[in-house]
């Protein structure tokens, strides 16, 4: 059989599962083979001898099973980075929150910045790829995450910028000033029904509380405390007015909100003042 012919019989198991059944099979394809996108073109019509092992990986698929999971890849902000089970997927909707942070940061030289919550990697490595002379320490409570951000962190040759911490938000991070705590934190409320496929991600990466915006709370809280200027959140679709009325707690000089490609209400930027008070 053909890729062409593999391709046509294994979407067919996908059109329930995905809008993009071919490209998919193509995918898990050139996963097997460990191919590129050029060389499938070119040998479309090629015998393909490893049948037994796509139709295994299309079965999976067809369950919801991230396909991510499947390939161990997720693209972000044009990079690949490495995925894997127990660490929460990349979101497209996560370069948002990068984008807002490099508009701070590359005005301010030698910036030192802490992600919490680091999971794959992905918002430190990106931030260290884009500013010149950041430092920044990255933090999980998860092992299964810090060694996939390492990883990640080693691929893109950024190493030397990041320091990965295991540590409950900053419980291990030693006192040293940061110009801007940048995070992706759990902000679904435990009780959302979550989409089949996202069910396989870790649900402490996605559960924020009952409400969903407690870990959230407790972030602009602790950040505040310790008088880091700038924080930068992504946040529920839902979440914009309860957090809004909670900044009114705090010394703020401004902050705003910004909204997703689909038009939702996604993230935060906050800039406190410099006399903060603990709350």
């Amino acid at each position: 059989m053909t890729i062409k012919e593999c391709v046509k019989k294994y979407s067919s198991l996908l059109k329930n599962t995905t809008h993009i059944p071919n490209k998919e099979v193509e995918i898990l394809i050139l996963h097997i083979l460990q191919k590129n996108v050029i060389w499938l073109h070119l040998n479309y019509n090629e015998t393909f001898d490893k049948e037994k092992e796509l139709e295994k990986l299309v079965k999976k698929r067809a369950t919801d099973y991230p396909l991510e999971y499947l390939t161990n890849k997720a693209s972000f902000y044009g990079e690949i980075f490495e995925v894997a089970t127990n660490v929460l997927i990349p979101r497209p909707e996560t370069e948002l929150l990068v984008e807002q942070a490099v508009e701070i940061l590359k005005d301010i030289p030698n910036p030192r910045v802490i992600e919490i919550g680091t999971g794959s990697g992905i918002i430190s490595v990106m931030l260290a790829k884009l500013i010149k002379n950041i430092k920044i320490v990255a933090v999980d409570i998860n092992d299964d995450a810090l060694t996939l951000a390492s990883k990640n962190a080693k691929k893109h040759e950024v190493e030397d910028k990041i320091t990965f911490i295991k540590s409950d938000l900053y419980e291990n991070v030693d006192k040293e000033e940061f110009i801007m705590t940048i995070s992706n934190p759990p902000y679904i409320a435990n009780n959302y029904k979550l989409p089949k496929n996202v069910e396989f991600e870790p649900r402490n990466a996605l559960f924020g509380g009952e409400i969903g915006d407690e870990l959230l709370k407790v972030i602009i809280e602790q950040t505040y405390k310790k008088d880091i200027p700038y924080l930068l959140c992504e946040m529920g679709y839902d979440q914009k007015r309860p957090l809004g009325e909670y900044f009114k707690k705090f010394n703020i000089e401004n902050y705003s909100f910004y909204k997703d490609y689909s038009k939702f209400d996604r993230g935060f930027v906050i800039k406190f003042k410099k006399e903060n008070k603990n709350v």
